[in-house]
């Protein structure tokens, strides 16, 4: 193992700076070449390459994005593409690729192993949906920018007596919504690991109205419904009048928190490592505050869950 490449896949995650940052220099550290590939698996095939020094990594620890850029690149599903992939990464004389990403990134970095060149997954994305990794780069921002959007609607709530619907991210999973639901405070938290239960929502608002309060917050994922269709469904069978925001895509950019950096560092640092040791088709994480590495197809063949325990201290706590 001479020369790696890097490569940021799917949406862009707070910390995959840091993470490109950490693969770069721990490389460097260890005597070796780094290659960055711009704009995903794409990039390979228009050979956006991009050889990476100390100083290419300088000063980005602390932005957003991604500084090697990213792209939807559906066409790498299939086997003539992925093939013409390889070819060209050992044309540039590059022995390892680590792919910087969530799971549609590690089915193909999982194909590309299976046909002989070795990848190492790193875990991107805000959902934090990743099974075999308690976290992933960007979910800890992504929540510390819910949360602060959150407290300065609750402001507006109060002033105007006023219940908002806030509509987070999260593809099919619920972490975001609850683990902002217990840090803002959230009245009501609807996310795809518990029924949905117009009728329980409507209880729960109703409660908090015969006690004398004006005003509520209720966070709704973004995989089991928008919000928009939350308020409608409380007009049209309770008359409950709600304002919606839905935040979108301000989730996905910003600077990473420190405990995004942190991990993305220690992330990009071990996954130069497992190439190091002859690993591959293996993904890094964390469990129990450790790092650990596991097969790629155990990142996307399994389902992820959200802490359902959170959900049920949210009820207990917005009584």
């Amino acid at each position: 193992m001479k020369k790696i490449a890097v490569l940021t896949s799917g949406g862009d995650a707070p910390g995959m700076n840091a993470a490109i940052r950490a693969v770069v220099r721990k490389a460097i550290y260890e005597g070796l070449e780094v290659v960055g590939i711009k704009q995903g698996y794409q990039g390979i095939l228009e050979r956006n390459f991009e050889a990476m020094t100390l100083g290419a990594v300088g000063d980005i620890i602390q932005r957003g994005g991604t500084k090697l850029y990213s792209a939807r690149f559906p066409q790498f599903k299939e086997d003539a593409v992925q093939a013409e992939a390889i070819s060209i990464l050992r044309e540039e004389g590059i022995d390892g690729l680590i792919v910087i990403g969530g799971d549609g990134s590690y089915r193909g970095a999982m194909s590309l192993t299976e046909k002989g060149f070795p990848c190492v997954g790193v875990p991107g994305t805000i959902d934090n949906d990743i099974p075999g990794t308690e976290y992933t780069i960007g979910f800890d921002t992504a929540l510390n920018t819910v949360m602060y959007s959150i407290d300065k609607i609750r402001d507006t709530a109060t002033s105007h007596e006023n219940s908002f619907i806030v509509e987070v991210m999260g593809r099919d999973a619920g972490d975001i919504a609850v683990w902002a639901g217990v840090a803002a405070g959230a009245e009501t938290v609807v996310i795809p690991e518990v029924d949905f239960d117009i009728d329980m929502v409507i209880s729960r608002l109703q409660r908090s109205a015969d006690r004398g309060k004006k005003h509520s917050i209720i966070i709704v994922a973004e995989g089991v419904m928008s919000g928009h269709t939350l308020a409608n469904l409380l007009k049209e069978k309770a008359g409950i009048e709600t304002r919606v925001s839905v935040l979108g895509h301000m989730q996905r950019g910003g600077s990473p928190t420190a405990r995004d950096r942190v991990l993305a560092s220690r992330f990009g640092a071990r996954a130069v490592e497992l190439l190091l040791e002859g690993k591959a088709g293996v993904a890094v994480g964390i469990r129990n505050h450790n790092l650990v590495d596991y097969d790629l197809p155990e990142a996307y063949e399994s389902k992820h869950q959200a802490d359902v325990s959170l959900y049920t201290l949210s009820e207990q706590l917005s009584i």
